[in-house]
């Protein structure tokens, strides 16, 4: 004897055919239809054409597929509206979706962002038609990784992944299902670990769209539901197994350094601190990738020194900065990471760009506050420790696979973008070159350009903001050839060395990405001294001790953050503030007069004044 079903799917309510209650029920499956239980029950109608019904179903559940929403968007077409009843839409998330999206996060960014249980995450995904937390959070967690170089359209019969910008379409889909069915339930009043995840991923989303005013706002929700769910507090973690209570604590430490990141990068406040204890690589036994977990600890070891009084000082809410107090940061970022890091190439690159970022940040205060020297012992506290932090990293970067970087989203790019500002802002003022067959900060800075050039291949708003600022910081030493910037960023600058074309001002072979060999040489070599660099009698203009702030290079405190993530236009030499928008709030040090402990001149027209991220994940942002 049978037993009866209490609800029918939606596909067999609409074709009046009996049920049998399982997911997918036989009768889905032999049609071929997405077995699902959103529909409101009602009474009941005069019955149709089965086959009509399936037709009918079958034709909506393919206008619901993300490929075809997709299509439809790409192409101007309007997609049906969704439900007014916040219901998920039908089709849309489905299980190869889901499945393909979970492999590429725990095959990818699960090392970075530990933060997903894999058995338990699958077992949610088979009831995620039943649970709409749940099912926010898969679709906010496809919608990161939709976003993510590599991943594709799960599903995909239309060839969409061969289009530029489907990808972001995805994502973008994916965001608005999500942000519309999670109005559909309380997950601010009544929060779950889920309901944190999700409104991190929505960040991680919004970070790698450029879209910072909805960013920060996510991000902000995700450290307030930590407070609510009092992640803060050791003893809450008791109540959990080892499970939940392993994830809520590597959630709390990621939510933890991505604050202190965007608060450098944004000048804003904090809100979490290192209250509770660190993970531990047996905090969960049935955690495959455990081991993963040094090169988490690492990242978040890199970013603990900059709590609520660094930050104070980086957003001029206070001003006893001390030289010492400085000097005793870097050494401090200096040994923060081993010389072997026991860690996935993914995160060794977020590693050393991270450690070489946050150098150049505590260097930009130390400038801020008057506190460098020309004459100091100390290398961190002289002008010149750009071009130490820029030789360091670029030798890094020779080493990691463009995979590993692109993997941690526009937040890595940034950094890389900030580092070569701050180099770009010093290289007026530095002395001869002494050995022109050796590597130097000319050599550094085209290097950078390279990298910016070819990652996610030049889609971001950074190399033409670079060229920029070089053009304005180096006008007698830019190629002419790189005053009409070409239509493919990705060759733009491994086939032209910026600093040749002005007589004897340098003839060179630019290296091409990733720029170096394994034993650190360069792929290319000059042929003649750069004369600039021997004008060691010249007059030097005396540089002025009251440095304006060298913060965020786009974004400022009185800065626009909601900026659509396209492809910046064609540049054209020089570039007016109405191409780029942040470009006049954008500068390095302002011209002046009165540093006479630096001894050091400003050759060709000084910059404006200011320049600062990554999540992971990465951007995450990270991420």
């Amino acid at each position: 004897m049978s037993s009866s079903v209490k609800r029918a799917c939606d596909a067999c309510h609409r074709r009046k055919v009996k049920c049998d209650g399982i997911n997918p029920c036989r009768n889905c499956s032999s049609a071929q239809l997405s077995c699902t239980y959103h529909a409101i029950p009602q009474k009941k109608g005069p019955k149709g054409s089965r086959a009509k019904v399936i037709s009918e179903l079958r034709e909506t559940q393919r206008q619901s597929t993300l490929s075809s929403k997709v299509a439809n968007r790409m192409n101007g077409i309007s997609s049906p509206p969704c439900s007014p009843t916040l219901v998920p839409t039908p089709g849309l998330l489905t299980s190869d979706m889901i499945k393909d999206c979970v492999e590429f996060f725990f095959a990818n960014m699960y090392p970075t962002l530990p933060i997903l249980h894999r058995g338990r995450l699958e077992q949610q995904a088979m009831y995620a038609d039943q649970n709409v937390d749940t099912y926010c959070l898969l679709t906010s967690l496809c919608a990161f990784m939709m976003i993510q170089p590599g991943m594709g359209i799960p599903g995909d019969p239309l060839g969409l992944d061969s289009l530029p910008g489907a990808n972001l379409v995805s994502g973008n889909l994916l965001m608005e299902e999500t942000l519309r069915v999670r109005k559909s339930y309380d997950h601010l009043e009544t929060p779950t670990l889920n309901s944190l995840v999700t409104s991190f991923f929505l960040f991680g989303c919004y970070f790698g769209l450029d879209l910072h005013n909805k960013a920060w706002f996510h991000l902000r929700e995700a450290t307030t539901l930590a407070h609510i769910l009092n992640l803060q507090k050791e003893d809450t973690y008791l109540q959990f197994d080892a499970v939940e209570s392993s994830r809520r604590r590597r959630l709390y430490w990621l939510l933890f350094v991505t604050e202190r990141a965007y608060a450098l990068q944004r000048h804003r406040p904090l809100s979490l601190q290192a209250t509770i204890s660190l993970p531990t690589q047996n905090d969960d036994p049935s955690d495959t990738q455990a081991h993963h977990l040094h090169g988490f600890l690492h990242l978040v070891n890199l970013f603990r020194p900059f709590d609520e009084s660094f930050v104070a000082l980086w957003n001029k809410t206070r001003t006893d900065c001390s030289p010492a107090y400085l000097a005793a940061l870097q050494k401090q970022l200096n040994d923060a990471l081993p010389t072997y890091l026991n860690s996935t190439e993914n995160q060794t690159a977020d590693l050393r760009t991270s450690q070489q970022w946050l150098r150049t940040m505590v260097w930009q205060l130390s400038i801020q506050n008057g506190c460098l020297s020309s004459g100091h012992d100390d290398p961190s506290m002289t002008f010149n420790y750009p071009v130490e932090i820029a030789r360091d990293l670029v030798s890094m970067t020779s080493q990691f696979s463009q995979h590993s970087m692109e993997v941690h989203g526009i937040g890595l790019i940034e950094k890389l973008f900030d580092v070569a500002c701050s180099l770009t802002d010093v290289l007026s003022l530095l002395p001869p070159n002494p050995d022109p067959f050796q590597l130097g900060p000319r050599d550094y800075l085209h290097d950078f350009m390279t990298l910016l050039s070819v990652l996610r291949n030049g889609d971001n708003r950074f190399l033409p903001l670079l060229l920029s600022k070089v053009h304005d910081v180096l006008p007698r030493l830019v190629n002419p050839m790189l005053q009409t910037v070409p239509d493919t960023p990705a060759n733009m600058c491994a086939d032209v060395d910026i600093f040749d074309g002005f007589g004897n001002a340098g003839m060179g072979v630019a290296s091409s990405f990733p720029g170096y060999n394994g034993d650190g040489t360069s792929g290319g070599f000059k042929v003649e001294p750069d004369t600039d660099f021997n004008l060691s009698n010249a007059p030097q203009a005396p540089f002025n001790k009251h440095i304006e702030e060298l913060g965020s290079p786009i974004n400022g405190p009185g800065s626009n953050d909601n900026t659509p993530f396209t492809s910046p236009p064609i540049i054209q030499s020089p570039i007016s503030p109405m191409e780029f928008p942040g470009i006049s709030d954008y500068g390095g040090f302002p011209s002046s007069s009165s540093l006479p402990h630096l001894g050091l001149g400003v050759n060709g027209k000084p910059p404006h004044g200011n320049s600062g991220f990554n999540v992971t994940g990465d951007d995450q942002a990270s991420a």
